[in-house]
């Protein structure tokens, strides 16, 4: 038997994450929104204008987010992961290049994407 997500389906959870309001470096992968604020090196207030939604690469559909310049540091520490959030619930988080951030300077986060594949 043949499996299948509706794109619609995939496209709801971009559509979702599209939603973000804040984009957060942190120095380790926040477990829900509260914790956010535990790890937060630095932050940058984000709106719809920074996601571009598409098909996937090889499947399904993907959301990709544009690059973030000079953010404002505000803790010093490795930075290892990037949250999402919508002012009250923790939306999604990836990994980065693990990088020391000190406090006072800027750092740039570039461009990524989440992708949601069709089921195989």
């Amino acid at each position: 038997m043949a499996k299948s997500i509706a794109d619609a389906v995939l496209d709801a959870a971009s559509d979702k994450i599209a939603t973000a309001v804040k984009q957060t470096v942190c120095s380790g992968e926040p477990a829900n929104f509260a914790g956010i604020a535990a790890v937060k090196l630095a932050d940058v207030t984000v709106d719809s204008g920074d996601f571009t939604k598409a098909n996937g690469d090889t499947s399904g559909r993907k959301v990709t987010v544009g690059q973030q310049a000079s953010v404002p540091i505000t803790a010093s520490g490795t930075a290892t992961h990037i949250a999402y959030d919508d002012g009250s619930l923790l939306l999604a988080v990836t990994t980065c290049t693990s990088q020391a951030l000190t406090s006072g300077g800027t750092v740039t986060v570039p461009a990524h994407k989440f992708e949601f594949a069709d089921p195989t």
